[in-house]
């Protein structure tokens, strides 16, 4: 009996995030799933920057092939995280109330450290030449903080989390696009700037999801 009715409460919160995700999706939801990817993207942004200055004749190939590869991470790793919150953490719901305070102490420390990297000038973006594992270590080295992003959209069902990676994953595409161009073409001197602004930004979500979950929830 009692395994049944595990069964049941497991179908029960299976189902909770299959249904009602699309229903969900607001104009807000958009705007901050792009928010969330531009903010992500930054240091992405400032590689791609130093990319396209070493490989100033990059074919148009080879260009959307790293700006994939980033893409695609930055994709990968908020899906994970939030595999990894509603693998460990679904059938505790007293989790929930502290998804609002997880989401600014994330986004807050991510953001400050992006802040104090990019007042403080250490971009670690240089590259010499850049072959397929190089390109690789790259994606993974800047997306690798979108993994705890995961957290902060464990309200969402599977649809909003794909939706809202796919968003990430686009943005991240032109974000970077225009990096490699920006780069065959002026060089790093906007890298540091575009860090700040990917901290300010990340900063700037965590205090909105605080405050709709702790005030407005």
């Amino acid at each position: 009996m009692q395994t049944l009715t595990k069964l049941m409460c497991r179908d029960i919160l299976f189902r909770r995030d299959f249904e009602g995700s699309f229903t969900d999706m607001n104009f807000m939801f958009f705007v901050n799933s792009a928010l969330l990817g531009v903010g992500l993207a930054m240091d992405a942004f400032s590689v791609s920057l130093a990319n396209g200055l070493n490989e100033p004749k990059m074919k148009i190939k080879k260009m959307c092939l790293i700006a994939g590869v980033f893409a695609f991470f930055q994709a990968l790793m908020p899906m994970l995280g939030w595999f990894l919150v509603h693998t460990l953490c679904n059938c505790f719901s007293a989790f929930q109330k502290f998804v609002p305070w997880i989401a600014l102490i994330l986004l807050g420390f991510i953001g400050g450290k992006m802040l104090f990297d990019g007042l403080k000038g250490d971009e670690d973006s240089e590259v010499s030449s850049l072959g397929f594992l190089a390109l690789l270590i790259q994606g993974i080295a800047t997306s690798i903080d979108a993994l705890s992003v995961g957290c902060t959209i464990s309200e969402y069902g599977w649809q909003m989390a794909l939706v809202c990676a796919l968003i990430i994953a686009i943005v991240t595409f032109g974000i970077c696009m225009v990096g490699l161009v920006l780069g065959k073409s002026f060089g790093t001197r906007l890298a540091g700037k575009a860090t700040i602004l990917g901290g300010a930004i990340l900063i700037f979500i965590g205090l909105e999801i605080f405050i709709k979950g702790v005030w407005l929830g």
